[in-house]
């Protein structure tokens, strides 16, 4: 996931990742302040700071860190669902005078391990391979835990279809013996009615 937003000073903008259990996310980050003289964004925001808050889905705060105007966060999951991930400036002014428009840069990294270019290179073809190949294991266990994760995810779903269309049927049943009865009763009203007033 790839992004830039925008946002005031002391605004909270937050995003939400649904990540499975025991993975790796990592989160690189850049602020821009908008100049109000050159009318465009700044290469970087000098001086400012952002507190990203990293939220589990059963709302235990797993991540509550200071970082630079540019960077680097990471955190691993210990519960599938939805994360939330909230980024806010540190700026010191007061939220009436904090009207200075900031533009954020997000690159969110879900289950990567990154392969350091440089280390590769340093070593010898034998340990690259094998450094390659532990690469690619780690991406086939992340894989299996993703398919894993969408697995519980569909069963869960396929239980509450299942559950919705059984509840239906039972209210469908419900309705007609309802129906039944009151037609029933219906005729035997409207036959004593004929009887009482020798109709029939």
């Amino acid at each position: 996931l790839a992004l830039y937003f925008h946002s005031g000073e002391r605004e909270e903008k937050c995003i939400i990742e649904d990540i499975p259990s025991d993975t790796l996310v990592i989160g690189n980050y850049k602020v821009q302040r908008w100049d109000i003289h050159k009318q465009d964004f700044l290469e970087s925001a000098p001086g400012l700071g952002i507190f990203v808050t990293v939220t589990t889905p059963s709302a235990e705060v797993l991540l509550s860190k200071l970082y630079g105007p540019q960077g680097t966060f990471s955190f691993t999951s210990y519960l599938s669902g939805e994360h939330v991930i909230c980024l806010q400036s540190n700026s010191t002014r007061f939220v009436a005078f904090a009207g200075s428009k900031l533009r954020i840069h997000l690159d969110i990294r879900v289950g990567e391990h990154f392969l350091d270019e440089s280390v590769v290179q340093a070593k010898d073809k034998v340990n690259e391979v094998n450094f390659r190949l532990e690469h690619l294991i780690e991406q086939m266990h992340h894989i299996s835990k993703e398919q894993n994760y969408e697995r519980e995810r569909e069963e869960k779903f396929r239980k509450t279809s299942e559950e919705t269309n059984s509840n239906i049927l039972w209210w469908a049943i419900v309705q007609t013996l309802i129906l039944i009865s009151i037609g029933i009763w219906q005729i035997k009203s409207l036959r004593d009615f004929f009887i009482s007033k020798k109709l029939v």
